[in-house]
């Protein structure tokens, strides 16, 4: 097992950058300290304590992904295991493969959601009520970068207001949703800038792009557009990458919507993230659904599902948030068919979660071969 990374070095600079940050143009509002609650620390720096192997490289990619695990769940998957403060990758088989505890609750906590890069090299982190994103290096798990001062909400162009469901793109690209400021924001990881913003701090309402209400998922798609969601009355909407607004419509039977994602076919899922949740799927050529999952009590019901995507052999994987579990749904017979965490019980050793919030299928790496699974 590699060391996980050297505290010191990442902290000294982490607040480097801080430094540096602060001493860029201030924007309207150039940060004020929040103050964290027992409830923000959940369980603190904890780790599953299983030594982990060195990961294989990156050679799969979304469009020729690794060979693929049998069973309902095909590929190992990240959970972001927020109030855990740590990134955990558990293969299908439900042996823990890889491991990101936070090096330091100061700056790592409450990591929300966790997306690949597309070259499978690198984790993109957003940490809503830390106010701050990373960067995370997959093979020496490292923070490699951040962006935002943590504990430190505002409005200007280095800080957040709860950023959310940040994608690093193949240009070198960081799109987040900065959800209480209303707005988008496009920053160059090299030069650690804002470059571009869609909506504006102070104003929130839905007119995309020009302005958004409450946005707190931002996916990009494989031709480069932005399927933007917020959360009053369930807006989807499509928008180019230039600024065009392709569709926009209303999630179909959800109240509050959690990051919209496409399907394999082009049409959309989202999650709804209430009690009981549900999981839709709905054509935005039509507006009408075309699949549905909701339980209104018992073992199946969801509560506070805030992610479901769509894995490579039709099955919906999701976070069940305030259940403690990670759940794979047969899309057929719409039963429960993998499961990772035990139900309404929180924990941190093999087996457990502490309010999972994120996730990404890990189609780049093969730990099948690793492992010697056959």
């Amino acid at each position: 097992m590699r060391p996980i990374l050297n505290i010191s070095r990442v902290v000294g600079a982490f607040l480097a950058f801080v430094m540096t940050a602060q001493a860029a143009p201030a924007g309207p509002d150039d940060g004020k300290a929040v103050s964290v609650t027992p409830q923000m620390r959940g369980a603190g720096a904890v780790s599953s304590g299983v030594k982990t192997l060195a990961p294989p490289p990156a050679t799969g990619t979304a469009e020729k992904p690794v060979p693929a695990w049998s069973g309902p769940l095909p590929y190992p998957i990240v959970i972001a295991d927020r109030r855990n403060n740590r990134l955990i990758e558990i293969a299908p088989d439900k042996r823990v493969v890889w491991e990101f505890p936070s090096p330091d609750l100061r700056i790592y906590r409450g990591n929300d959601d966790v997306f690949f890069s597309p070259d499978g090299s690198s984790l993109m982190v957003n940490e809503e009520d830390n106010y701050d994103i990373h960067i995370i290096d997959y093979a020496s798990r490292e923070i490699a970068w951040s962006y935002g001062a943590p504990d430190t909400r505002g409005s200007g162009p280095r800080n957040f207001n709860f950023p959310d469901d940040a994608h690093l793109l193949a240009d070198g690209t960081v799109v987040t949703a900065d959800i209480r400021n209303c707005r988008i924001m496009f920053i160059d990881r090299d030069q650690a800038t804002l470059k571009q913003q869609w909506g504006q701090p102070g104003t929130c309402r839905h007119d995309p792009p020009h302005f958004l209400n409450l946005p707190n998922g931002v996916t990009p798609l494989a031709n480069g557009d932005m399927l933007i969601t917020e959360i009053p009355d369930s807006w989807i909407s499509r928008v180019t990458r230039a600024g065009k607004l392709v569709w926009s419509m209303r999630a179909p039977h959800v109240r509050y919507p959690s990051d919209a994602y496409p399907t394999h076919d082009g049409q959309v899922i989202v999650a709804d993230y209430s009690k009981p949740g549900r999981v839709v799927i709905f054509d935005p050529a039509t507006g009408k659904i075309t699949w549905e999952y909701m339980v209104k009590s018992g073992e199946q019901m969801l509560n506070h599902p805030s992610l479901a995507l769509e894995l490579p052999n039709g099955n919906i994987i999701l976070n069940d948030d305030w259940r403690n579990r990670v759940l794979v749904i047969d899309r057929q017979t719409k039963q429960i068919v993998w499961q990772y965490g035990v139900t309404d019980q929180a924990g941190h050793v093999p087996g457990y979660l502490f309010y999972p919030d994120g996730l990404d299928i890990d189609v780049y790496h093969d730990w099948k071969a690793k492992l010697g699974v056959k």
